[in-house]
């Protein structure tokens, strides 16, 4: 996990996505890529549109690149490795079209309020047709601790697929906790996931929840904050008990957890 990308966009989040991957770019000794996505603009109305548009698509692009000006002059007092993109695109498009050769994408989303841009439906669609690793954080966040981790286990395989891809994360925690519900639907026990990570010179705790009336996403906000987590990792619209049904928990989570969340497919 090397290769971090980040969305670069003069939005609300934006001081929330940099700090983050400022912090997981020196933690893994990575290489930071920005993308710094500039959003077309439709006109609207008949009477002069396309002079409209132009213009409007003028003003996107200056702003952008002031953003970068101010950005690129951080980034460089801040010895990391980095590189950046310039494209036009719709945000979530352009962080896909970026996102090839990434190991984790940082973006943001907004709590439970209206915004725009709709950063919990750009992690949304990122998620599922980048297929790669998504780290969400609040635009309140400033920073990330990588200390203490739960792990949302349900046994299928998104969330297999991202407990195996957050190793090298994991491997800085000082503690990791795997948290399941039983409810006997459970495919691969977390039993199973501990001792995959124990091979890898992780020794999590295994916390068991007996519970099958709140709702899983309460679950998880519960256990995180009775544990003290510094951020979540969990499979996105799966269908286990810890997942969803029709993307459920993974869109509420998304628009109510006030930590981050490492989400994968």
């Amino acid at each position: 996990m090397k290769n971090i990308l980040l969305l670069v966009h003069d939005d609300a989040g934006q001081e929330a996505r940099v700090q983050v991957a400022l912090d997981l770019t020196r933690a893994l000794d990575g290489h930071l890529t920005c993308i710094d996505v500039s959003v077309p603009v439709a006109a609207v109305g008949e009477y002069n549109a396309a002079v409209a548009e132009v213009m409007l698509i003028e003003v996107e692009h200056k702003r952008e690149a002031d953003n970068r000006a101010r950005l690129e002059g951080r980034l460089a007092g801040e010895g990391i490795a980095w590189t950046w993109r310039d494209t036009t695109d719709t945000l979530a498009d352009g962080v896909v079209d970026a996102a090839a050769l990434a190991d984790l994408i940082v973006l943001n989303r907004r709590l439970d309020s209206a915004s725009h841009p709709d950063m919990r439906d750009v992690t949304s669609r990122v998620l599922m047709q980048a297929r790669k690793p998504v780290l969400a954080v609040p635009d309140s966040q400033r920073g990330l601790k990588l200390d203490r981790v739960l792990v949302a286990w349900d046994g299928q395989g998104a969330v297999a697929e991202t407990l195996r891809a957050a190793v090298p994360l994991l491997k800085l925690a000082r503690e990791v906790a795997i948290l399941t519900v039983d409810d006997g639907s459970v495919r691969t026990p977390p039993t199973e996931a501990a001792e995959y990570l124990s091979r890898h010179g992780i020794h999590p705790e295994i916390r068991i929840v007996e519970d099958r009336k709140t709702q899983p996403d309460a679950v998880i906000a519960a256990e995180a904050e009775r544990f003290a987590a510094d951020y979540v990792v969990m499979g996105a619209y799966s269908h286990g008990r810890l997942v969803e049904v029709l993307g459920g928990v993974t869109k509420r989570l998304l628009g109510a957890s006030k930590l981050p969340l490492l989400l994968g497919r």
